[in-house]
């Protein structure tokens, strides 16, 4: 591995962990002693890479901080087309645009060897073998209120009728949707049950923002319903 490949190495495994992560880790990740795992800190340091920390207490890269898409190997471009493509075909038309627009910027500044395998990428999206249902009156709108909701950590109501058809009005904070061949699920914390709960979005019949923030961050809804399920962080 050269040096140039090696800080790249380090810059991602620094950028999958959100908490400072030991030097002895990382230098045995990269298969590198710690004296030579302090200097490629430095280095990309002295680049201007946002990275806090020092010997002894761990490191952490600051939110923020770009890689060129340059720098992308053959492998990421096929993940980030893959992926894009997935988007484009089962999520609602409003991220699927942008996932087909986000996919045309990275493109646009890549070199020309790489723009090569981006468009001769031959990774495709079947066909869902049983496609989600439609959203009753929420619809794709419903989708984007939902995503928009996350991101503001707004409170959303809502009423939801279940397997057996009853309905309910529902107070809850949004903090994830899983796409599913099947169904796509919301998972929030419902103020009626006062617990974490799951709502299949084909089963929300109307839904509102509050404009409401709720008291607690998303982050740690998320890391309570990951740890409640058993669910690795990312």
């Amino acid at each position: 591995m050269s040096r140039a490949e090696r800080l790249l190495a380090l810059i991602q495994l620094l950028r999958r962990h959100r908490r400072p992560v030991s030097g002895a880790w990382l230098s045995h990740e990269l298969g590198i002693s710690l004296r030579t795992l302090y200097r490629d800190v430095a280095s990309l340091q002295a680049q201007g890479a946002a990275i806090d920390g020092a010997p002894g207490f761990g490191y952490v890269l600051q939110p923020g901080f770009m890689l060129p898409p340059l720098m992308f190997t053959a492998d990421e471009i096929e993940a980030l087309v893959l992926g894009s493509r997935w988007v484009a075909e089962r999520a609602d038309p409003r991220l699927g645009d942008a996932a087909r627009q986000a996919l045309a910027k990275i493109a646009a500044v890549l070199p020309p060897e790489a723009r090569q395998l981006l468009d001769a990428s031959s990774l495709l999206i079947g066909p869902a073998a049983n496609p989600p249902p439609d959203e009753l009156s929420a619809g794709d709108a419903g989708l984007s209120i939902l995503r928009l909701a996350m991101r503001d950590e707004h409170k959303l109501s809502l009423s939801y009728r279940d397997a057996q058809g009853r309905d309910t009005a529902r107070t809850v904070w949004p903090i994830a949707i899983g796409f599913f061949d099947q169904a796509r699920v919301l998972v929030a914390w419902c103020e009626l049950r006062q617990e974490l709960r799951h709502f299949r979005t084909d089963r929300i019949t109307a839904l509102a923002p509050t404009g409401e923030r709720y008291p607690r961050r998303r982050t740690v809804l998320l890391r309570d319903w990951r740890e409640a399920e058993g669910i690795a962080e990312p």
